[in-house]
């Protein structure tokens, strides 16, 4: 119902940036929260931003300071702009999106982009 490509992920060296992107297949203001998530392997899955239809941001610990989320709701993107990246950073970035109809609540995921960090 909804479908996320996410984009933008390569190899940088440690303390440089990276931008994400995340298209959504429908309107981002019908979608109630959006984030990324970021895997490394062996690792559980986190999330490391999010933000509401309403603006409100999140940010894990580890990136707070380095990573922005943002959107535009005129094109459906939502973007990650990481900055002084680390090593630690490493790991395959997710999109999601959550989704309230009524009393049924739906999430969906990107395929995900890899983002490496040489140190």
């Amino acid at each position: 119902q909804v479908q996320l490509v996410e984009s933008g992920g390569g190899l940088v060296s440690a303390g440089g940036s990276l931008r994400l992107s995340c298209a959504a297949s429908v309107n981002i203001l019908s979608i109630n929260a959006m984030g990324w998530y970021r895997q490394a392997p062996g690792k559980q899955r986190e999330l490391v931003a999010r933000i509401t239809k309403g603006g409100t941001t999140n940010y894990v610990d580890a990136v707070k300071g380095r990573f922005t989320i943002s959107r535009d709701n005129a094109r459906n993107m939502v973007y990650l702009q990481m900055n002084s990246l680390k090593a630690e950073d490493t790991a395959v970035y997710y999109c999601n999106a959550m989704v309230s109809r009524g009393v049924l609540e739906s999430t969906y995921w990107g395929q995900g982009t890899q983002v490496t960090v040489s140190s």
